[in-house]
């Protein structure tokens, strides 16, 4: 008896706490309905108005800088560095003289050869003489005059092996680092220092087969290097390779480029917009204003709805080429209308707004395009 009115207890104690719960569970969703029938207030938005902007078209590609003239000096033929004449990082001119090898064994071998030269020489001359007074046969004398000539030939080649005891700057450039160290041995071919000629200077990118028709030598193009990220380099087309890659259907533009600082170098990544040489009339919003996405990119057009409220509706659109954090809008959107500038995300379709402020970031200017 005493254990059935403990389990009557504990069960009457859980109908209680229970109950309660349940109890409190349905005010708090009788709440919660009331507050959604309740009308919302307007979300606060920022506008910006589509507008008409003159854009110079471009097509953006990516390529690399490289110099005009560009090489590693090595030397011809082996020997001792006797002299270096230079300092790492020197502007030079073509024909400055950048190290000297012993030339001692060199200098002697042209000796050699000249007394040689000399003594065909007088041998000759005296065959000469004599030839008229047929002391001598036609055969000696074309004997004596091979020999001479032969002698000459042989100081000239001494003469062009001693010159290439000395190693010149083949061009005006600029030097890089020292790569040899005076009285090092240095064989054939050893990388004494690299040259370039950095003003002016070569872009090359490629382009796609598509628009080959868009791009012709001396249109203008801008190119931007990560290492000064602040300032563009301009220049024009110099060159269009003659055929299209088969394997990616791109092909090799060239463009020449101002460069009077020496502030581009060979092998860095450069960013390059190829102009056209026409404006064009674009409709233009913030990049902000627009939510891309893979079924479509679209914006929240602000419109009025019968009672003369701010309401806000999902307009799909086209869009285009972007500049200076503005996108071109192709189809969707025309000029003079609003849309909302930042926020997309907290927004739905039919919502009602008001605007809290204006599109400030952006001066009215011309602009350029990029694909």
């Amino acid at each position: 008896m005493r254990t059935a009115s403990r389990f009557l207890i504990v069960i009457v104690f859980l109908g209680v706490v229970l109950g309660g719960i349940f109890g409190y569970k349905f005010y708090q969703f009788g709440q919660m309905e009331k507050q959604m029938s309740q009308p919302q207030p307007p979300a606060q938005i920022s506008a910006t108005e589509a507008r008409t902007e003159s854009w110079t078209p471009s097509i953006k590609a990516v390529g690399s800088i490289k110099a005009i003239n560009g090489i590693e000096v090595a030397n011809e033929v082996p020997g001792v560095i006797e002299s270096i004449n230079f300092e790492s990082g020197d502007i030079v001119k073509r024909g400055d003289i950048l190290i000297r090898l012993n030339t001692a064994i060199d200098e002697a071998a042209v000796r050699t050869r000249r007394a040689e030269a000399h003594l065909a020489e007088q041998e000759f001359k005296r065959i000469s003489d004599l030839l008229p007074r047929r002391a001598v046969s036609q055969s000696q004398y074309d004997e004596s005059k091979a020999n001479f000539d032969a002698a000459r030939a042989r100081v000239n080649e001494a003469d062009a092996q001693l010159s290439k005891k000395v190693i010149r700057a083949p061009f005006d450039g600029t030097l890089g680092i020292r790569m040899v160290d005076q009285g090092e041995y240095i064989a054939t071919g050893t990388p004494i220092v690299e040259i370039n000629m950095l003003n002016p200077i070569y872009v090359d990118y490629t382009l796609s087969e598509k628009n080959l028709q868009a791009v012709d030598r001396g249109y203008s193009v801008v190119a931007t290097v990560a290492a000064v990220p602040d300032q563009e380099f301009k220049g024009q087309v110099s060159a269009i390779n003659t055929s299209v890659n088969p394997e990616t259907r791109t092909v090799r533009i060239r463009a020449t480029l101002d460069n009077p600082e020496n502030l581009l170098r060979p092998g860095m990544f450069a960013t390059i917009l190829t102009k056209q040489p026409e404006d064009n009339e674009v409709v233009t919003i913030p990049r902000t204003a627009i939510s891309y996405n893979t079924y479509g990119d679209f914006v929240f057009a602000i419109e009025e709805n019968e009672g003369g409220d701010l309401i806000v509706n999902r307009r799909t659109i086209t869009a285009g080429q972007t500049r200076d954090k503005r996108v071109a809008v192709l189809s969707g959107l025309e000029a003079g209308e609003k849309v909302v500038s930042k926020g997309l995300l907290r927004l739905r379709a039919g919502q009602k707004v008001t605007i809290q402020d204006g599109d400030k970031d952006e001066e009215k200017q011309p602009r350029e395009a990029s694909e």
